[in-house]
């Protein structure tokens, strides 16, 4: 396959990228006529797809400026997904100093492409046998992950990462996107409430903590020819609180699901997580709401953060997404008294009327 030109905003760093190219290529047998654009995410990483002589193997280049992405935390948590026996790419090349580093392939389809889910952020998929079988292997490849945790080695969730997370709704979503003064009184309003979504977070069951990915979504899953997922998108783990991943999966950012489906999907987790030894307690209810407080934490956070990727970063498509986690966050305050100010605050920005049935 010969590829057409890469865009290069600037011409340095496209010079770097061919002297870096033609330096790795011999190695690897790279055709580097064949360099194109494999995909491109939210933050300033591409990523390209290049292919190898005859056209029996792939390859993907990642290329991730140094002056906006770190790459030593992605080598560092690749390793520890091997090490885990987990399915995630390899570092074959990198070049430290320039950002750009040569990766095994995982292949083109996601879990997100299989489900195919509808365009449409306010509809729901409809579970198959299909779904459910990739869910489970989902939930396996999590338990695996976790089982490999020990302390010290990643970074941790701690009240600081949270508060800087939690941060990103007001100033982004709420002052920037919906046009709310960001004064004394909101400030007054949404403290005692992100205090008391911390404090749930950190230490609900008993503080347990493990590896935590942090988007652990099928977006970030790929499905190989055999059915097989591997791993990505993992350079911002951390060693956090055991109920964010599931959290992740299960309230995802480009897909909504029954309620019913994502309770069997949990309750299967918790059961094949404390087979296993992991931290998750002996009650499904308690651990339940440990996950969907942690939900509500994320979903404050990528508010902020789609906010940002549109008026800063000037990618507007995720945007559209955005009323899924007004969604999501307006039923995990239905049903909790103690979030009710949270549930007035949120329909107040969003101009709706408040009706409230508290469950627990």
């Amino acid at each position: 396959m010969t590829a057409s030109p890469l865009d290069w905003l600037d011409p340095v760093r496209a010079s770097a990228f061919a002297q870096w190219l033609a330096a790795v290529a011999p190695h690897h047998a790279l055709q580097t006529d064949t360099v194109r654009l494999a995909s491109a995410d939210a933050s300033f990483r591409r990523y390209f797809r290049v292919d190898a002589a005859g056209g029996s193997q792939r390859f993907i280049i990642m290329d991730a400026p140094p002056a906006q992405e770190d790459c030593a935390p992605f080598v560092k948590v690749a390793g520890l997904m091997a090490d885990a026996g987990l399915k995630a790419p390899r570092v074959l090349a990198w070049n430290e100093a320039q950002g750009f580093m040569l990766l095994s392939d995982l292949g083109a389809q996601t879990m997100l492409d299989v489900i195919a889910p509808p365009a449409a952020a306010d509809a729901r998929v409809e579970a198959t046998p299909a779904h459910f079988d990739l869910y489970m292997q989902a939930v396996g490849v999590l338990v695996q992950w976790q089982l490999a945790s020990k302390p010290g080695v990643l970074p941790p969730c701690d009240d600081a990462l949270l508060s800087r997370e939690l941060a990103l709704f007001p100033e982004w979503y709420v002052g920037q996107h919906r046009g709310f003064a960001l004064d004394a009184g909101l400030s007054a309003r949404l403290e005692p409430l992100f205090a008391q979504i911390k404090a749930s977070n950190l230490n609900a069951l008993d503080g347990a903590r493990v590896y935590v990915h942090r988007d652990f979504m099928p977006r970030n899953l790929m499905v190989d020819q055999t059915g097989e997922l591997g791993v990505l998108d993992f350079q911002d783990a951390v060693y956090g609180p055991i109920t964010y991943d599931i959290a992740s999966l299960m309230r995802d950012a480009f897909l909504s699901w029954e309620e019913e489906f994502v309770l069997d999907i949990t309750v299967r987790y918790w059961q094949r997580a404390r087979k296993a030894g992991l931290p998750v307690g002996d009650d499904f209810g308690e651990f339940y709401r440990a996950v969907e407080w942690m939900g509500l934490q994320r979903h404050l956070k990528v508010l902020g953060i789609f906010a940002r990727l549109s008026l800063r970063d000037g990618k507007p498509k995720y945007l559209a997404d955005t009323p899924r986690f007004i969604r999501y966050a307006r039923a995990t305050c239905a049903r909790y008294r103690q979030l009710g100010p949270l549930m007035v605050l949120l329909d107040e920005i969003e101009g709706v009327d408040t009706r409230v049935g508290y469950t627990f």
